[in-house]
């Protein structure tokens, strides 16, 4: 059913973006970035957690853009069991470009692509506490499309 949307998202997708609204779109292309590293790897399964729930290993979590085109995550807050190396599997099924921002006190931490129709995934290395995750699209952030991150 996501690949149904997905496509039928598509055409509306390439209006927005000739439109000149969001930014870099990633769409055809899954990965992983690793911003300790710079590098950029396929994007793994996420094991199949959703919300406030992380694997069974405990270091992947998913959040999801409201598929309606509303500027909101459909997850307002993430919990990882461990600090560590923390995997967050970021979908937008929308036709509005979103992307996922994670910092702590103020420094950014990791950073997802703008994307649109498909998914990636952001890893960072995690210290026990509370991180803010937000979409930097200009004027998301301020329309409540932000939440919290807390590494046990």
């Amino acid at each position: 059913m996501k690949k149904t949307a997905a496509l039928l998202a598509l055409p509306l997708a390439a209006l927005v973006l000739m439109a000149g609204c969001g930014g870099d779109d990633n769409s055809s292309d899954s990965s992983t970035t690793d911003t300790s590293t710079g590098t950029t790897q396929p994007a793994q399964p996420s094991g199949g957690t959703t919300g406030d729930q992380a694997a069974a290993n405990g270091d992947v979590l998913e959040l999801q853009a409201d598929p309606s085109g509303a500027l909101a995550y459909e997850e307002t807050s993430l919990t990882a069991q461990k600090p560590g190396k923390i995997q967050i599997d970021f979908t937008n099924d929308s036709p509005i470009g979103h992307d996922v921002v994670i910092e702590q006190d103020g420094q950014e931490v990791a950073r997802s692509s703008i994307i649109t129709g498909s998914s990636e995934v952001v890893s960072f290395d995690a210290k026990a506490g509370e991180y803010t995750f937000y979409c930097s699209v200009p004027g998301h952030r301020e329309a409540g499309m932000e939440g919290t991150l807390t590494v046990k």
